[in-house]
């Protein structure tokens, strides 16, 4: 296994056939295929010292010289955010995300993310081959509550990334939906892509789009609200709230998917009328092998309290079945 920096391979007769951006991955310490790709891209990786696609199939004979660069330096302000910590441990943080709070920085919003408050609690988080990464393997939408695990160092990074890639990750979901679930169980087995008109939504009529499958069971029953378990076997963008409005069940208070707009009151039953401030979703569970001990571990949030409150007034109105 090569370190970082400059490096020089040589394709043996085995390793023939195999995509670069794959090989290098396999051979160099602490870099993803992500990574390896992006450096191939950049010509900071060449075969024979000639630039080449990230697919390129390499040969016996092939010399693979390249240069990994040092970490960048993670340019986002630490803040004083307080973050529930589930689990933590030399490798990886588990957080209870709360509603309302954006994982990573991004255009409008650059503070008050949960990594400016991750790189202030934790500031080991390490940038990866020249990426900003500060410990992200995965992400939960804006106002999506709950389970988020968190690398602490490259390798777990690298480890955790191929369990979500390879689909090896549990993750189990809770949601209020529109609409009483005639079945106790069932699954979504619709494909997912860039909506073709709107291109900050995702939607089951992409042009270009990706197998995805929600299985869901029902926990609870109200008059015109069904609370269900969900268990994701793919993790594609919007896939819960995409799945759902797909098939007539929208989830309560998603704005973007469902039948609200935003601060309408919505009313439940025939006289219950309560203000949705968010799309009632929360990953209440997450199972993956601990990339050190390699020990199945999982973890579980509670339900924040908005969905917490509005259930307990749903069963206050009545009309609760399981």
């Amino acid at each position: 296994m090569h370190d970082r920096s400059a490096f020089k391979i040589l394709v043996e007769e085995p390793d023939s056939g195999k995509r670069l951006d794959l090989f290098v991955a396999s051979r160099i310490s602490d870099c993803s295929r992500s990574v390896a790709a992006i450096l191939i891209r950049n010509g900071k990786i060449r075969v024979q010292g000639a630039a080449k696609k990230p697919g390129y199939r390499i040969k016996k004979g092939d010399e693979i010289r390249g240069l990994i660069p040092p970490p960048e330096p993670v340019l986002f302000k630490p803040e004083p955010i307080e973050i529930d910590i589930l689990y933590d441990d030399e490798y990886l943080i588990v957080v209870n995300k709360p509603p309302g709070l954006v994982v990573h920085p991004a255009p409008g919003h650059y503070t008050g993310t949960l990594v400016n408050g991750l790189l202030y609690h934790f500031p080991e988080l390490e940038g990866i081959g020249g990426e900003l990464r500060s410990g992200i393997v995965h992400r939960l939408d804006k106002d999506t509550s709950g389970v988020l695990v968190v690398a602490k160092n490259a390798a777990a990074h690298h480890n955790l990334a191929r369990q979500f890639k390879s689909r090896k990750i549990n993750k189990g979901y809770l949601a209020l939906v529109h609409g009483e679930m005639k079945s106790d169980s069932g699954a979504v087995s619709l494909p997912i892509g860039r909506h073709p008109v709107d291109r900050k939504k995702m939607s089951t009529r992409s042009r270009k789009s990706r197998c995805a499958e929600t299985l869901w069971r029902v926990r609870e029953r109200f008059e015109g609200i069904t609370l269900v378990e969900l268990d994701l076997k793919t993790g594609r963008t919007h896939q819960i709230r995409v799945h759902f409005a797909a098939i007539n069940h929208p989830i309560i208070g998603d704005s973007v998917y469902g039948r609200r707009k935003v601060g309408e009151k919505v009313s439940f039953g025939k006289d219950l009328f309560v203000a949705i401030p968010r799309h009632m979703l929360h990953a209440w569970r997450l199972g993956f092998t601990h990339p050190n001990t390699e020990i199945a571990v999982s973890f579980e949030a509670p339900v924040p309290h908005d969905m917490e409150e509005l259930i307990k007034t749903l069963r206050h109105a009545g009309h609760s079945s399981t």
